[in-house]
């Protein structure tokens, strides 16, 4: 992979990670789309790091909160005390059925990944789940809150983005204004509930480059993939949770289901 190459990898992973429109699904698209060459896996790993990166920084004051509150609430005995300690315990419990989920259907997950058609149509799922988002939004509910039933419906509507296709940020939106979350309450949720999905996925494949023997010559690239994830990421954040305050998602209903289309019309299996 050139530099050029490991440009359009950090920014397409930076941007769609956040955005309601599948990393997934525009990792597998793009490259067949205009022809290039499928990133390996251990880069696609240093863009789920860059941008776990520009979440950590974006959200660095509430996981400061959600950390100590976790701390002290274990310190007391009364791990539920505050918004914050609860926050940090719901994270996790979301984050389980992904996990298992995961694990169970890695063989499955395998094979679906390496069809086009496949994220393309599932791009149009995505655009369906958005609109679905939006009929039913109707509530004001802050993340203060939230109870566990609200928390395990959204991390269960979370697994639906193993899928090549489904965006894991527009589903547990989705979900959050399902369960009458306001819309940047559910945008913030869901970022905050992706730190373990994308540690996870960059973990994977860090042994990979760590172990590689030309690690000094991928230097370049490795540089590039990381910084432009990272500073994509965090433009991203920032824009989506800015756009929500007054706009709906049907901006990015619309771009998925043009996309998915486009594939599947020009390019049929």
């Amino acid at each position: 992979m050139n530099v050029f190459e490991a440009l359009l990898l950090g920014l397409i992973q930076g941007v769609t990670e956040f955005l309601p429109i599948s990393s997934s699904g525009h990792l597998i698209l793009i490259p067949a789309i205009f022809n290039l060459p499928l990133p390996t896996l251990s880069l696609v790993a240093v863009a789920h790091i860059g941008t776990l990166v520009a979440v950590l920084i974006y959200f660095r004051q509430d996981l400061s909160q959600i950390i100590r509150g976790v701390a002290t609430g274990l310190r007391k005995g009364k791990p539920l005390e505050n918004t914050h300690a609860r926050l940090g315990w719901y994270i996790v419990a979301a984050s389980i059925p992904i996990v298992v989920a995961g694990l169970l259907l890695s063989d499955f997950l395998e094979a679906v990944f390496d069809s086009p058609s496949a994220a393309a149509f599932f791009l149009l799922v995505t655009a369906v789940i958005l609109v679905i988002g939006e009929r039913l939004y109707s509530g004001q509910k802050k993340l203060a809150h939230m109870s566990w039933l609200d928390t395990m419906i959204i991390g269960f509507v979370q697994v639906l983005a193993l899928l090549p296709g489904i965006s894991r940020s527009g589903s547990t939106i989705t979900a959050g204004l399902w369960r009458e979350l306001d819309r940047t309450d559910a945008a913030r949720f869901s970022f905050l509930l992706g730190i373990p999905a994308i540690l996870g996925a960059g973990i994977l494949g860090l042994a990979d480059i760590l172990a590689a023997d030309d690690l000094a010559a991928q230097l370049p690239v490795i540089v590039t993939v990381f910084l432009t994830a990272a500073v994509s990421g965090y433009a991203c954040i920032y824009f989506l949770l800015y756009w929500l305050r007054q706009h709906s998602l049907y901006l990015f209903a619309v771009y998925c289901a043009v996309l998915g289309g486009f594939y599947l019309l020009v390019y049929p299996a």
